[in-house]
């Protein structure tokens, strides 16, 4: 893990699967994946690779984001925050990205994927 820095995408993977129990899922055939609940198959996080100018970055390449789930009540003050975006290729008004890239806090990352597991969950967790 990048000292302050959010998870790398393989970081992320491994995160994911010990913190959840859910395995990354390919249903693209390319690099980009999801990451569902058992349960009740609804994704809670979305795993892309995306051109950066897409995102309204000044910079040529391409990015890892992931996508999560975020109540639309807290969307402001997360998207103030730096390496949050307005959810990228989802519904914006419940969708958040963030930046792979070191740019977002570890913990701003923790935190938003479990929001998004939760509000995604549909139920009652243990």
């Amino acid at each position: 893990m990048k000292a302050g820095g959010a998870l790398s995408s393989d970081e992320l993977i491994r995160y994911v699967a010990e913190r959840y129990s859910t395995d990354a899922e390919y249903p693209w055939n390319d690099d980009n994946f999801i990451f569902r609940h058992r349960e009740n198959r609804k994704w809670f996080a979305v795993v892309l690779r995306v051109p950066a100018r897409r995102l309204g970055l000044d910079r040529d390449g391409s990015v890892d984001i992931v996508d999560l789930k975020c109540s639309p009540l807290l969307m402001d003050a997360y998207r103030k925050l730096p390496g949050v975006l307005p959810g990228y290729h989802m519904n914006k008004d419940h969708w958040l990205t963030v930046l792979l890239d070191g740019t977002a806090e570890d913990a701003v990352l923790r935190e938003l994927l479990e929001l998004s597991y939760d509000l995604t969950y549909g139920g009652k967790r243990t």
